[in-house]
């Protein structure tokens, strides 16, 4: 099992890479794959919102 702090890490380097979905979905050739994109974006911004809950900062997990 992962423990917080590593698990708080990995969140923030996912986070760090969420403009680059962004940056894709502005793509105006992206075509069909703009819906994958879209869901994508949308579950990681729930992942991130349900990981903050979980694990709120000042917690003692850093």
């Amino acid at each position: 099992m992962m423990d917080p702090q590593t698990l708080r890490e990995r969140i923030t380097l996912i986070e760090s890479h969420r403009e680059s979905l962004v940056q894709l979905l502005e793509k105006p050739d992206l075509g069909t794959l703009r819906i994958d994109v879209n869901q994508a974006l949308e579950e990681l911004d729930d992942l991130i919102e349900e990981f903050k809950l979980t694990f709120p900062e000042g917690t003692g997990t850093n």
